[in-house]
């Protein structure tokens, strides 16, 4: 059972930025205004922001990452592990990290690398970054996560159009002795990984110039081809309400912790009835589970970094917190680490204009 603890890690900041073109919900014609009426109830979404062709995670990520080491005052030469996690990327070969590397000025001693996961991203992300730092020694990291969605998504499609929005994010890790261990619980199930998937331009799949563009009726409402994000949102939320509460449980119980002792649940913010749904499982106060999706919609490995800035900016600036933080979806990977976040650099959010 991969429940563990990390060392010695702390959190020094948490940066994110945003495309400029927001796009509202109240305006998705696609289908009918009391359709749309009841979908953005159901999700939760209102506006989201969508990155012009062209803007690549990496940009976004760039953005949050250049500010946060600037307004912490890091020497960029001591700077020695970025990862970037995110499910766009800006090649399928090289890896993004690289690129990011030397376009943040960090040393060629550096250490590079991208990890391909999408809403439990940031939960592994922390697990690798903080684990490699404690048992490397690693003085300073950074954790870079994100998605471009939207570029993804067919406008017909109502079970993804409306939901996602882009974003990226970037947490800055330093090794600290007096810091309270980081505790994980990480789980995968790969029999589910047709839950969501965009079917062709993998190896698996090949781009094929006649079949790859078909746009097919899927159902109503849902037009789509196979570079479209499929989204199967009935067993995408049977396995959120199945895994999610156990882990959790799983989680607190290992570490003799009550939900009593942890300050903030921050979940991925996959929709508003599944996160719901969630929070009354586990009996949750609802002032201790905060929202970014209706204003910037579900941003993948994003959406934890960016409800923190968005939502609680001021108490983790000046206050001494304990965070759950739980991320569960596309692989079907999902997992959760509780930690302390004290006194933080956390700027508001960034506006990337195209």
């Amino acid at each position: 059972m991969a429940i563990f603890q990390v060392p010695n890690i702390n959190i020094a900041g948490i940066s994110a930025c945003v495309p400029e073109d927001e796009y509202n919900n109240n305006n998705y014609d696609w289908i009918s205004e009391k359709e749309r009426e009841t979908l953005i109830k159901t999700i939760g979404v209102e506006t989201k922001r969508h990155a012009k062709k062209g803007t690549t995670t990496s940009d976004l990520c760039f953005v949050a990452a250049d500010s946060l080491i600037n307004k912490l005052g890091w020497n960029r030469s001591e700077i020695d592990l970025l990862i970037f996690v995110s499910q766009s990327r800006d090649y399928i070969i090289p890896a993004t990290s690289g690129l990011l590397q030397e376009k943040l000025s960090l040393s060629k001693s550096c250490v590079a690398f991208d990890i391909s996961l999408g809403c439990s991203g940031y939960i592994y992300g922390l697990s690798v970054i903080g684990s490699m730092m404690a048992t490397g020694r690693i003085n300073k990291g950074f954790l870079l996560t994100g998605d471009i969605s939207t570029l993804n998504t067919s406008f017909k499609d109502k079970s993804a159009f409306p939901l996602f929005g882009d974003a990226g994010t970037a947490t800055a890790i330093e090794l600290s002795n007096n810091a309270e261990p980081m505790m994980f619980h990480l789980q995968t199930d790969g029999s589910g990984y047709d839950a969501i998937i965009i079917p062709d331009g993998g190896i698996r799949n090949f781009a094929d110039k006649d079949s790859s563009f078909e746009y097919k009726n899927i159902s109503e409402g849902i037009f789509r081809n196979n570079f479209n994000i499929a989204l199967d949102g009935i067993k995408v939320f049977n396995f959120s309400l199945r895994e999610v509460k156990p882990n959790i449980t799983k989680l607190l119980q290992e570490f003799e912790l009550t939900i009593d002792d942890i300050d903030y649940f921050v979940f991925h913010q996959a929709n508003k009835l599944m996160n719901e749904t969630i929070r009354k499982q586990l009996k949750l106060d609802p002032a201790k589970v905060p929202y970014s999706l209706k204003e910037f919609g579900n941003t993948s490995s994003a959406s934890i970094p960016l409800t923190i800035v968005t939502e609680l900016s001021k108490e983790v600036k000046n206050s001494k917190l304990t965070f759950l933080l739980s991320g569960f979806g596309v692989g079907l990977s999902w997992g959760s680490v509780i930690l302390q976040i004290d006194k933080i650099v956390c700027p508001s959010i960034l506006t990337y204009k195209d």
